[in-house]
């Protein structure tokens, strides 16, 4: 799910990562970042400013969310067959910000984001399996947490991109293609690592995904072909309507779980920050392998570390159970925090790195 999200979405983040797609004099090597400026530009301003509101708000919105589903289960009690709507709903408004040009990057630099395209799906994917068998997970939880590592790349990941002052437009690529990848190359991945520790109907997760995420992906994207000139006003509202749309399907999967997870959540929460920490670290690591460039191996580190948890959460609680469910609810909340420490982390970096090379 991608581009509206938590997780992080902003109309204005957006149209930063398309101005930086749409140049052609763009490398692998010299990615775009937002630029040091002794005066910036209202708009540039505006857009920082209601990127990083997006970032901060989301994880407590989704923390408060999770807290409703913990304390009082009942109130969410029968909303679990929803739970596919509601991911159909945020995947909706994620084609309603897409434009043609979201998939330039590709045309462009095709080895870029075909580095970032298996480094997400071999890091993540392997990361989960490894930390599931290392802490002793229940079957339910680990296959939650690998099914987390085989979802596409989290929603939030180009807006923390563009706060860390990396690669935007390939940071917008990556995460696109890996979407719409994902009806080809999560159901088989769950099944290869996950197959061990439950049963994995791959088909019917195929399926599903095209049903929740694709199908509403491309009828969004058909609307602002279409209707687009319609849309500009409203676009502001989408990334809350999404971020409010993942809080439901937090407190959702919570909810179902509320018994269990006293006994479960500290497990759960080292796997989930080891997973998308050391995601973070490998996909950064990555890129400097690659020798893509500082901004490129930002945003690297984002498209591999940030995971799409609201598909892996509905899919876990459709194909699993509710207690399967519960890593993705966890890592959503978690990592838009982590991705907006280590965004102001790498973005204090590189202003420096900027002053002392103007200097």
């Amino acid at each position: 799910m991608r581009k509206v999200p938590p997780e992080a979405f902003d109309h204005a983040v957006r149209s930063e990562s398309k101005s930086s797609a749409a140049d052609p004099s763009t490398t692998a090597a010299q990615a775009p970042s937002p630029s040091p400026s002794p005066s910036p530009s209202p708009e540039s301003t505006s857009a920082d400013r209601a990127a990083r509101r997006a970032v901060t708000v989301f994880p407590i919105l989704v923390l408060a969310a999770g807290a409703a589903g913990l304390t009082t289960p009942g109130t969410f009690s029968g909303w679990a067959p929803n739970v596919p709507y509601l991911l159909g709903v945020i995947m909706f408004c994620m084609g309603l910000t897409m434009t043609p040009q979201d998939f330039s990057g590709v045309v462009k630099r095709p080895w870029a984001v075909a580095l970032g395209l298996v480094a997400h799906y071999v890091i993540m994917p392997g990361l989960g399996w490894l930390i599931a068998n290392a802490l002793g997970l229940s079957p339910q939880l680990a296959a939650g947490v690998i099914l987390v590592g085989c979802a596409p790349s989290g929603t939030a990941s180009n807006v923390v991109t563009y706060l860390a002052r990396g690669d935007v437009a390939l940071s917008v690529s990556v995460a696109t293609v890996s979407t719409v990848l994902a009806p080809l190359v999560t159901p088989p991945l769950t099944l290869l690592l996950a197959g061990e520790f439950l049963p994995v109907d791959a088909g019917s997760m195929v399926t599903d995904i095209l049903k929740t995420v694709l199908l509403p992906v491309i009828g969004g994207l058909v609307v602002r072909l279409v209707a687009g000139r319609y849309l500009h006003r409203v676009l502001g509202l989408l990334p809350w309507l999404s971020a409010v749309t993942i809080g439901v399907i937090v407190a959702v999967v919570v909810a179902a779980s509320a018994d269990t997870i006293k006994s479960a959540a500290a497990l759960v929460l080292l796997a989930v920050v080891l997973h998308n920490g050391l995601g973070l670290a490998l996909g950064y690591g990555a890129g400097k392998v690659a020798r893509l460039g500082a901004p490129a191996s930002r945003a690297m580190a984002f498209e591999v570390g940030m995971q799409n948890s609201g598909l892996a959460a509905s899919l876990a609680a459709a194909h699993f159970s509710p207690l399967a469910a519960l890593p993705a609810a966890v890592f959503s909340v978690w990592h838009n925090v982590s991705g907006a420490v280590v965004a102001a982390w790498m973005s204090y970096r590189a202003r420096g790195t900027e002053k002392a090379a103007s200097a």
